[in-house]
């Protein structure tokens, strides 16, 4: 047994656990509460296995998933940063930088730097697998904000052309899955003016 390695998993286990704590701006189904990150994380994971034959190249589901569950824990240290606040989004790379280095720093080396590598493929957008956690990451928030009749969008006051920004690659990962939503998700929303033009 190698104490000192198994010390530093479970002092990394024990710390994501705050993920559980770090709220988001999308309701649940119920309409009562917001969604917490370990939440969300779950939420794209199992999405991901269903959904991965639905991405334009071949994927590891594995490093995809496990990509999905590890992306937001630096908000562990940084908070949330809501998908259109754009003040928020000009130093979000940086705080999470700073939150990466230490949070990943925790686990035995070999892991961290793997954690580590996985996170910064997720944030660079180039691989299939990153390409496809993003599309996730997009539109699960957006099945709950349609299952909310759009809740968190008409409290933010969200205008189309902030969403269709925010997924200007959406397609790079499934196209069908973003003609999907377009059709079903956000043109319905737009109509009934839950969503600003």
């Amino acid at each position: 047994m190698n104490k000192e390695r198994l010390d530093k998993q479970f002092a990394f286990f024990r710390e994501i656990d705050k993920e559980k704590f770090i709220g988001r701006q999308t309701y649940l189904t119920d309409k009562k509460r917001k969604e917490n990150d370990a939440e969300h994380a779950w939420h794209m994971a199992i999405m991901t296995v269903l959904l991965s034959e639905y991405a334009n190249e071949d994927i590891d589901i594995l490093k995809t998933v496990t990509m999905l569950l590890i992306h937001d824990l630096v908000e562990i240290d940084v908070g949330d940063t809501y998908a259109y606040d754009a003040k928020g989004k000009e130093t979000q790379h940086n705080r999470e930088e700073k939150a990466a280095q230490r949070i990943f720093g925790l686990l035995p080396e070999d892991q961290g730097e793997r954690l580590r590598a996985l996170w910064e493929e997720f944030e660079a957008y180039e691989t299939p697998e990153a390409k496809f956690a993003h599309v996730m990451d997009n539109i699960q928030p957006m099945m709950l904000n349609d299952a909310t009749d759009g809740k968190s969008w008409v409290e933010h006051g969200v205008h189309l052309e902030q969403i269709l920004d925010r997924n200007k690659k959406t397609a790079e990962g499934s196209g069908e899955l973003w003609e999907y939503v377009s059709g079903e998700l956000l043109e319905p929303n737009v109509k009934k003016g839950r969503i600003k033009r």
